[in-house]
């Protein structure tokens, strides 16, 4: 068989650049960023296809105790995610200890016995000669088949992490046809782009409590792609904040998703928000799975 292919799973703690580095490694925004815990929710597949080798990169939710079922879902992906793929990235930040959520991440690779890379995020903030002690630690914890320190923000040590994870590919088919980055559907993406600006413009729980379905996503004649979209929070008094005095907050976070949603689809997107209360919606697991989270 010509082509080959390397399932490839980046775990690590909330906020240690997961979805960041699988920005850059697909070459264009295809996960949410904030500087918020807990913004990936599901398990995002970025999909590099360099000639007859596929690496399939898939981007976990930030490993965490649980607080509600919308938790416990996404520390299940991350679980599931470990088991059965040829190798797992463990990101980390430049700290020379090993903290809680990083020690169960390893506990769960030696319970699947998967090859795992360390990579040492965030090294802009440091002095190099401090990465020293950090792979040192690491390194008497577990046997990593390799040691990369990166920057997924500058993009420095992102080669060698692309180099190490070729190395883990086998004869197989592409999982996905060339030219796809992302196994995301378009009207997801939207969604989490609109999520991703709450995030963003929206303090302390308010965004954590919200999930955007999209009710319309249709195409006009001249290419011009009209999207409804409602955004659903717990409570009346977050309502209140997310539309903002005189509808301000709202129109804010929608013209922002709307330039980022033009770029993804490259043209012209007309959206329209609304915002509705579902208590507690974190906690209905019908409610996860109609939101997308399943």
């Amino acid at each position: 068989m010509k082509t080959k292919s390397a399932m490839i799973t980046i775990c690590g703690r909330p906020n240690v650049g997961k979805s960041t580095l699988t920005n850059r490694i697909v070459g264009e925004k295809i996960a949410i960023v904030s500087n918020k815990p807990q913004t990936t929710r599901n398990r995002i597949c970025g999909i590099r296809t360099e000639g007859d080798t596929q690496l399939v990169f898939m981007d976990t939710p930030g490993f965490h105790k649980p607080r509600t079922r919308l938790g416990d879902y996404m520390v299940n992906v991350v679980n599931e995610s470990v088991a059965d793929v040829d190798v797992v990235l463990l990101l980390v930040e430049p700290i020379d200890n090993i903290g809680v959520q990083e020690e169960q991440l390893i506990r769960q690779i030696e319970a699947v016995q998967a090859p795992a890379i360390l990579v040492i995020n965030k090294i802009d903030t440091i002095e190099k000669p401090q990465l020293l002690s950090v792979m040192a630690v690491y390194g008497e914890r577990f046997n990593f088949d390799a040691v990369i320190p990166v920057s997924a923000k500058t993009g420095e040590g992102v080669e060698e992490v692309l180099q190490a994870c070729r190395s883990y590919a086998v004869p197989a088919p592409h999982f996905f046809p060339d030219g796809v980055t992302s196994d995301q559907p378009e009207k997801q993406v939207i969604a989490e782009i609109i999520r991703e600006k709450m995030l963003w413009c929206l303090d302390r729980e308010i965004p954590h409590g919200t999930a955007v379905e999209i009710t319309k996503f249709s195409e006009r004649a001249n290419g011009i792609v009209d999207v409804d979209a409602t955004i659903y929070c717990e409570k009346a008094s977050h309502k209140g904040i997310i539309i903002g005095k005189q509808g301000a907050m709202l129109k804010k976070i929608s013209t922002m998703a709307r330039n980022d949603c033009e770029k993804f689809m490259g043209t012209k997107v007309y959206l329209q928000t609304w915002v509705k209360v579902k208590e507690n919606w974190r906690d209905s697991q019908f409610l996860i799975r109609n939101f997308g989270y399943e």
